[in-house]
């Protein structure tokens, strides 16, 4: 393993956290600015074997390099707050020619007050606020500091997104990794690194969007990997922190990664991005982005008629059993769906994680898994919607499938599902497990009336349940069938629409000639 340096940092900056650096900045030793963008830099000077002319930022070896904002040339900020019981103050910067950049930290910001409020019933606070890490060769990345207040108490969370100016894109902090495989190995660095630490779980730890969104450089070009309070740690330990040697990492890095390294050890004054990012600019798609991985795999087309795909599903966890469970899917490289409720998603987030790491899909099944027919559609959304952001706050997933409990659904439950974009996934061989606590009761059932496309119902909050799956993987295999998650089952699914099994269309057969037929007819 190469060797990395790694500490836990004990926090005791909150509120205004962000603010505070940026007061300081011009003061501390970690104020730099990377290459300007702007037609007069010296960056453009320095070519060849010439000496870069800039000097070289300084900085802490466990903190991201800070530029500071007087030396941005036109650097802006939008703030706003509001307090209906949840009191809210949000802040971030405004770079001139970077309206993609500026769009994208207005959507991060909004997208985490939105699921701080729903995934916390006992919310009282979020304040965000923030740094600039880097502003050169037509890179930029903005650090953003949460601050969070709930009943459980307050807790930050650390987010630095980036910009490509040359081609207006914003990026995550994933994408200054290469590629999933080269995000699988920082994880293995990271866990290695960190495994001296008495208090951090490296079991928590995946390779995944959620975990991995904030990375950067400090002055020497290491990579600075930061991980929120309570996530890895307790909270009580405050942000916790690896250091990635530069000659480690730089094997990793993407293309952009590696401009955005060199841009942050370096000292540059009036940044500025000389034009309008080009038209038309967007998010990359989430495919392009490390760590957001995909429900499906294309090696399977379940589609076709000679196809035997199955899904297995899983509702009302995760529970106390569900790591043997996944355990026993990684046995068989068989992928399920597990259908998350509120209060165990809470009680056990490093297994959602780990669902969602290891290729397996994450979808909805309320909160406090209520008749949704039964209530409102005020309740019906908010069932919904705090699960969507539970998941969200874990993994960095977005849900688009739920499934009603007791299959229970009518029009108006349909209406809400189509607005949070998340189609009904229903069931076609109901296993009655919480009914017979039997794993071979469970077992049996599971697999007599399978055939190709089939939705198996299970719950994995039953340990006779967690006991019988082996054997169902064992027999499924047995019978050439393949387990897949939902999406991969049905392909594209319709928000709103009821979906109970994935039976592939047979083929189309060609009608005979008819004999007797006129062969002039």
């Amino acid at each position: 393993m190469p060797s990395s340096t790694s500490r836990t940092f004990r926090g005791t900056a909150r509120r205004g956290g962000a603010r505070l650096v940026r007061g300081v900045a011009a003061a501390s030793a970690a104020v730099l600015l990377a290459g300007a963008c702007s037609s007069g830099s010296e960056a453009e000077h320095a070519s060849g074997t010439q000496e870069d002319p800039r000097e070289p930022a300084t900085g802490e070896p466990g903190e991201l390099t800070v530029v500071d904002p007087a030396l941005v040339v036109d650097l802006g900020e939008e703030k706003s707050s509001e307090d209906d019981g949840v009191a809210v103050e949000v802040a971030y910067p405004t770079v001139p020619n970077a309206a993609p950049l500026t769009e994208h930290l207005a959507a991060a910001t909004a997208q985490e007050v939105d699921d701080f409020r729903a995934a916390n019933p006992g919310a009282k606070s979020i304040g965000i606020d923030w740094g600039v890490t880097v502003a050169g060769d037509d890179v930029v990345g903005i650090r953003l500091v949460q601050d969070e207040e709930d009943s459980e108490g307050p807790r930050t969370l650390y987010s630095t997104h980036w910009y490509d100016a040359a081609n207006g894109r914003p990026a995550y902090s994933t994408q200054l990794i290469a590629g999933q495989e080269e995000l699988d190995a920082l994880n293995d660095i990271v866990q290695e690194n960190l495994s001296a630490s008495d208090d951090v779980d490296v079991s928590a730890l995946h390779p995944i969007l959620r975990l991995y969104d904030s990375m950067g450089f400090n002055a020497d070009g290491d990579l600075v990997v930061e991980f929120d309070e309570g996530q890895v740690a307790p909270p009580e330990d405050g942000r916790v922190f690896t250091v990635v040697r530069k000659d480690d990492v730089e094997p990793l890095l993407s293309d952009f990664g590696r401009r955005a390294q060199a841009a942050a050890t370096v000292v540059t004054p009036d940044f500025r991005i000389e034009r309008p990012a080009p038209s038309p600019s967007a998010d990359p798609a989430p495919s392009a982005v490390p760590g957001v991985l995909p429900a499906r795999d294309d090696s399977v087309d379940c589609s076709a008629p000679d196809s035997k795909c199955v899904a297995l599903t899983f509702d009302d966890g995760p529970g106390e059993r569900t790591p043997e469970l996944l355990d026993a899917l990684a046995e068989h490289d068989a992928r399920a769906t597990f259908f998350l409720t509120g209060g165990p998603v809470r009680e056990h987030p490093t297994t959602v994680r780990r669902q969602y790491a290891e290729g397996h899909e994450v979808a909805n099944h309320t909160v406090t898994h209520p008749d949704l027919t039964t209530v409102s559609s005020g309740k019906v959304t908010s069932e919904l919607a705090t699960v969507n952001a539970l998941i969200r706050r874990e993994t960095g997933y977005d849900v688009d499938l739920m499934r009603p409990p007791y299959g229970a659904t009518n029009d108006s439950v349909a209406e809400v599902s189509k607005e949070l974009g998340l189609a009904e996934i229903i069931w076609s061989v109901d296993t009655n497990d919480w009914k017979d606590r039997n794993a071979d009761i469970v077992a049996k059932r599971a697999v007599e009336n399978v055939q190709p496309g089939s939705i198996i119902l299970m719950h994995d909050i039953h340990s006779t349940t967690v006991d019988a799956v082996p054997e169902i993987l064992k027999r499924l295999e047995e019978q050439g069938y393949t387990m897949v998650t939902v999406s991969q089952l049905l392909g594209d699914t319709e928000a709103g629409k009821s979906y109970f099994d994935g039976h592939p269309e047979p083929e189309e057969q060609e009608e005979a000639p008819d004999p007797s037929a006129s062969p002039d007819a």
